[in-house]
């Protein structure tokens, strides 16, 4: 693989900087010791640093050639900008692998990767900053709380495209069971809309054993469960991925009472709006007619958390390209099908054209897993990746 020689050659560093990340994993918006760590780096290379944003982002600046000035107050010149996001959470799992560098953090663990974005797009950096061979600016993004709490919407929301205006924005998460040393790359959807649902059943409780004097919370919630299966597979068009599931149960405390309420949770993938806002619908009419069917009634709340991860077809097409020079046109791969996972990363291509790619990890256990580990084998291919895009794109 033609992989930019200095960055091969600062593998070591690249993989002693994951591994201190690694070993020190925070949960969403607490990142403050990650924060820290990506801070010192930057400054150490000459990239400009500005107010973080959503709490623990860490935001940089790099500009070169006749590139645009790099300050958030929009006096900026007429050339091309573009951001490269790294996510910086941890997730509350207990890790398993065993390995030196193991968390230090009780009940946290880098069980997605997070550890070696931040340690590849630092690796791009430090060489960027070096060479200054790009025409235009590149800003560096670090994200906190990609797992579960949106913390690309809080930068929308506190103004990031507004502070630095790009032209397009770019993404990488790494994909266990995809072959170290290849690319999945595709054009539109690639990431599932990501909702929750709490549904709490109002019943009559009582005696277990009269319970023609009971309105039974528990039978009416077996009833749900089933009838929800059937939005998927029956309501919905079978060309059309969708994954409704209950995934929480909680009814009751005792072996001879009725309780009077149950509850029910869970998830929503889907990757098309109109999708999503027919299984509202549809769900709520369901729990509804079967309440009423068995006199009792319910509460819906239904939250859409993460919006569907949509590729722009000509930022994609460049992603290809920069992906290509670094590992060939063989080993990128154009039909990996969607996930139905999701990622927040969706709130930042609402906002700006962009692509968000997957590049391999090898055989590894998979993401959430208390067994995983980052590959630091591909380091060197992440960073050389995003040098490339940079170069390709600020010439």
């Amino acid at each position: 693989m033609p992989l930019i020689e200095e960055i091969v050659n600062n593998k070591e560093e690249l993989k002693k900087w994951r591994q201190q990340l690694h070993a020190i994993p925070e949960i969403a918006f607490d990142e403050e010791k990650t924060a820290q760590f990506v801070e010192q780096k930057l400054a150490s290379f000459g990239v400009k640093l500005h107010p973080r944003m959503a709490g623990t982002g860490v935001i940089g600046s790099l500009s070169a050639g006749h590139g645009r000035n790099s300050n958030a107050d929009n006096s900026f010149s007429d050339s091309r900008a573009i951001a490269l996001r790294a996510d910086l959470d941890a997730l509350p799992i207990v890790e398993k692998t065993g390995v030196s560098y193991c968390s230090t953090h009780a009940g946290m663990m880098h069980a997605c990767g997070h550890d070696g974005h931040t340690a590849m797009l630092l690796g791009a950096a430090q060489y960027l900053s070096q060479q200054q061979n790009f025409n235009g600016t590149v800003y560096f993004v670090f994200q906190p709380a990609e797992e579960n709490e949106g913390g690309g919407r809080v930068l929308v929301e506190e103004g990031f495209f507004k502070k630095f205006p790009v032209d397009a924005i770019y993404g990488m998460h790494n994909w266990p069971g995809l072959d170290v040393g290849k690319f999945a790359i595709r054009s539109g959807p690639v990431m599932a809309a990501y909702d929750v649902f709490d549904i709490c059943i109002n019943g009559k409780g009582g005696h277990a054993a009269a319970p023609h004097n009971t309105i039974d919370p528990i039978v009416i919630a077996g009833q749900l469960i089933t009838a929800i299966q059937s939005i998927s597979s029956r309501q919905c068009n079978p060309l059309d991925a969708v994954v409704v599931s209950i995934t929480r149960v909680h009814a009751g405390d005792s072996y001879n009472v009725i309780p009077e309420t149950a509850h029910l949770s869970g998830t929503v993938r889907t990757f098309h709006q109109h999708i999503q806002n027919q299984i509202i619908t549809q769900l709520e009419q369901m729990v509804q007619s079967i309440c009423e069917a068995y006199g009792a009634t319910a509460e819906i709340d239904y939250q859409k958390r993460y919006p569907s991860t949509i590729n722009s077809e000509i930022e994609t097409e460049k992603a290809v390209l920069a992906a290509m020079e670094v590992v060939g046109s063989d080993n990128i791969i154009h039909d990996n099908p969607p996930s139905m996972g999701s990622e927040d990363f969706s709130f930042l291509l609402n906002e700006a054209k962009g692509c968000y790619v997957s590049i391999g990890n090898g055989d590894s256990p998979s993401l959430h897993n208390p067994y995983y580990n980052f590959n630091d084998d591909i380091l060197t291919i992440g960073a050389s990746y995003w040098v490339k895009m940079v170069q390709m794109q600020l010439n």
